[in-house]
């Protein structure tokens, strides 16, 4: 069987597609990966073959596009200005960018790759004979492809938001204004197209979707990395994890980087604090704590499981890992979809919300205290976890693709 990932340009929207790829391989099954080049790499390292035919923008520059088409629109929910679309700096007034001048400069060339993007992922899958599509729920290129060469499309969720949400800011498959799918005969892009989603979330994480629903094990991957020994040894006192995710600044702006903050409030507590980020942000933390050790790009799925508690910005990734290390939450978030993370994981007992530019020193201190001293959000999480592993494994989902593949060979053949 040849099985078409195609992926967005962020490494975290495909990243639990990782363990599926490798469950193919292991299964005897050929795996491509349709990108863009800046995640060839990436891919590469995973263990996967990328094959990187993907452009257009950028996935920083179409968020804050995005932000700052809703703060024209008035629906901004956070304090102060979103950043310049293009140059990534504060904006004075919103008046500093020209969105339709941006658009009418722009229109053609992106235009252009969009169209590359489906002609060109229509174009590999047909030449390459792909059996099978699976795609992130933003990656639709290869839902445009299954539905043209007649195959399975599987959509890949990454987290709790799933393909048929009441909030338009959740709703994650993208718009298709010029068209392309009317165009080749297979109706309009949107939920109604989506007949399978891979479903990697536990009891009352479950998403929302009306499509045909295949469960699976959350299996995290966040990249490769060593493991300290270290991370097995027995804290002498509650293990409490920072994680802040490598978009916020760049999509969100230096008000979101709360990490000081969150640092000097676990800082007067007694316990041990790991903290994960990206070499530029652990800079600009200064001196640390003495309670607090800082980390590059530490992989998750190695430090969680010794941890009491876990602070982070509500990403997908650092979400439902800490649910399958059965790891209580605190999330302070910045847009749509991380709160909507935050929101669900609390609702399950499993953690606390909090919007990001709501969080102080002493509020995150309390809120820390409560994970800590509260039996419940620990035997919640745990309830998490144990579920998340009586789900089918990596294995199970393969034999679930194959049976979707033989039934779609086996009606075309009728």
């Amino acid at each position: 069987m040849r099985v078409l990932f195609t992926v967005s340009d962020w490494s975290a929207h495909y990243a639990p597609m990782i363990p599926l790829g490798w469950a193919l391989q292991a299964a005897g099954h050929e795996v491509r990966v349709l990108c863009t080049p800046a995640q060839a790499e990436p891919v590469s390292r995973a263990g996967l073959t990328p094959v990187p035919l993907l452009g257009g923008l950028d996935m920083v520059t179409q968020t804050r596009l995005l932000y700052f088409w809703d703060a024209q629109a008035g629906r901004r929910p956070y304090p102060g200005l979103p950043l310049h679309p293009v140059t990534g700096e504060e904006l004075a007034s919103l008046d500093d960018f020209d969105f339709p001048a941006w658009a009418r400069e722009n229109k053609r060339e992106i235009a252009t790759a969009v169209k590359g993007n489906y002609e060109g992922t229509l174009d590999f899958a047909r030449r390459w004979g792909a059996d099978l599509v699976v795609h992130d729920p933003l990656a639709v290129e290869g839902l445009l492809a299954a539905k043209v060469t007649g195959v399975p499309a599987v959509l890949h969720a990454w987290g709790p938001v799933g393909t048929d949400e009441e909030e338009p800011a959740l709703r994650l498959l993208p718009e298709d204004p010029a068209g392309f799918f009317p165009r080749h005969g297979v109706g309009a892009l949107g939920p109604d197209l989506i007949e399978h989603v891979v479903d990697p979330c536990p009891g009352d994480l479950r998403l929302p979707t009306r499509a045909h629903r295949l469960p699976v094990r959350y299996t995290p991957y966040n990249g490769p990395g060593e493991m300290p020994a270290w991370v097995l040894e027995q804290p002498d006192r509650p293990r409490v994890c920072v994680i802040w995710g490598n978009s916020l600044t760049r999509m969100f702006g230096p008000r979101s980087f709360i990490v000081p903050e969150v640092v000097a409030a676990l800082g007067e507590l007694d316990v041990e604090v790991v903290l994960t980020g990206t070499p530029q942000d652990i800079a600009a933390l200064g001196e640390l704590p003495a309670n607090v050790r800082a980390f590059e790009r530490f992989p998750l799925q190695f430090l969680l499981p010794t941890c009491a508690a876990v602070v982070h910005h509500g990403g997908a990734g650092c979400t439902m890992t800490s649910v399958a290390a059965g790891v209580p939450q605190l999330a302070l978030t910045f847009a749509a979809e991380q709160q909507a993370n935050g929101t669900r994981v609390a609702a399950a007992g499993a953690g606390l919300h909090l919007r990001g530019d709501l969080a102080d020193r002493d509020t995150v201190r309390s809120l820390v205290r409560r994970l800590l001293d509260e039996p419940s959000f620990a035997k919640a999480a745990l309830h998490l976890r144990e579920e998340n592993r009586e789900r089918p494994t990596q294995a199970a989902l393969v034999r679930e693709l194959e049976r979707l593949v033989a039934d779609r060979t086996a009606g075309r053949a009728a």
